[in-house]
């Protein structure tokens, strides 16, 4: 078997919401998904696939085909699985194109139309959700590459867990997703990440109304309301599904978009905000004491980031230069959230497809009360 752990103990059943957390022996998970125009099926000395009663919805919206060769190789393998839905917010003609490709290896649809979110992902996940032929459901973004592996410990924790939210890693990993896998690394320091794949129960998701779709940070918001509906989370930072990097270009593009998604997190948009004027007011102080002091907390990221690169097994996805990274996450962010802050107060909101979204996500407290 392949050198990667992939996988976290099962979460406690019942309600209130409980946290699953992984067993100290991580299990070894197989390589990723074959190469393009890899034969998918029995050979010599292999297991045969084991299709699981699991629904993959993709939401998707593209502007361009450039990644569709490639989306199209892990379809094939894919749908080999499990029951895959792609909810496809595609402009007419590519539209055409995808079904073309996909029709007979998914069933590809366009979102509900009544369904009119901002967040025009949450249109494709909700529909995917109403139409699924499974009660265990994976949404993911269409970057995400899931193995056998991690197919088979979603579908397993899904057994007790009403949502599992695994954890990403790039690869491969081009300068900019290395600088970007500092916030991943900070993050499962602290707690744990903020993926673009969960595992879901659709009885759940249905009982619950689904989800706003007029927020910015719609994972965050997903993820809370299942917590305010009382549903059992299982969030092992063991079980690692494969992310394909953006490119150089998109890489800059999000980069205040991500910051302003920190504002449905108060205390660590404060953290970042408290970044600048703290080192100015050192500079004024004593310049001499400000070198020190930033090399200081400079070092403090690094060490916090291979806490987290460490922790269950992250070595075998995370390069120790995505640590030494750090710092320089921490330094655009600390930029980048005060120029989310202006648009959130200056302009109302942050452009996105078109238009404008004013709330990143609801509060847990307001999600409970509105219930």
């Amino acid at each position: 078997m392949g050198g990667r752990p992939i996988v976290a103990a099962a979460a406690a059943g019942g309600r209130p919401l409980t946290t699953a957390r992984p067993s100290a022996r991580p299990i070894v998970g197989p390589a990723a998904w074959p190469i393009a125009g890899a034969v998918v099926g029995p050979a010599a000395g292999s297991a045969v696939a084991v299709r699981l009663s699991v629904e993959y919805v993709l939401p998707l919206r593209w502007s361009d085909d450039d990644g569709c060769a490639e989306l199209t190789d892990y379809l094939r393998w894919l749908s080999g699985r499990v029951a895959v839905t792609v909810v496809d917010g595609s402009p007419p003609e590519l539209f055409d194109r995808h079904t073309d490709r996909w029709s007979a290896l998914v069933r590809h649809l366009a979102p509900d139309p009544a369904l009119r979110y901002r967040n025009g992902k949450v249109n494709g996940v909700l529909t995917g959700i109403r139409l699924a032929r499974h009660e265990r459901m994976v949404v993911a973004d269409d970057d995400v590459r899931y193995d056998d592996a991690a197919l088979r410990e979603v579908f397993r924790l899904l057994a007790a867990a009403d949502l599992v939210r695994p954890q990403n890693y790039f690869d491969p990993l081009p300068w900019h997703a290395c600088w970007d896998t500092g916030r991943m690394l900070l993050n499962r320091a602290v707690g744990d990440d903020y993926p673009g794949t969960f595992g879901l129960r659709r009885s759940t998701m249905l009982a619950m109304g689904g989800y706003d779709g007029d927020v910015l940070f719609e994972n965050l918001e997903l993820l809370r309301t299942v917590r305010a509906f009382g549903g059992v989370e299982a969030c092992p930072p063991g079980l690692y599904v494969r992310r394909l990097p953006p490119t150089a270009r998109q890489f800059w593009s999000q980069r205040v978009r991500q910051a302003y998604d920190d504002l449905a997190m108060p205390p660590r948009m404060a953290l970042f905000l408290a970044v600048l004027p703290t080192a100015v007011a050192l500079a004024r102080l004593d310049r001499r004491m400000l070198p020190v002091a930033m090399a200081g907390m400079l070092a403090g990221v690094v060490v916090l980031a291979e806490l987290g690169r460490r922790r269950s097994g992250g070595r075998a996805v995370f390069p120790v230069r995505a640590s030494l990274l750090a710092p320089l996450w921490v330094l655009e962010r600390a930029v980048c959230s005060w120029a989310a802050l202006g648009l959130r107060f200056g302009r109302g909101g942050i452009p996105y497809a078109g238009r404008r979204i004013r709330t990143a996500a609801h509060s847990q407290r307001w999600l409970r009360a509105a219930r």
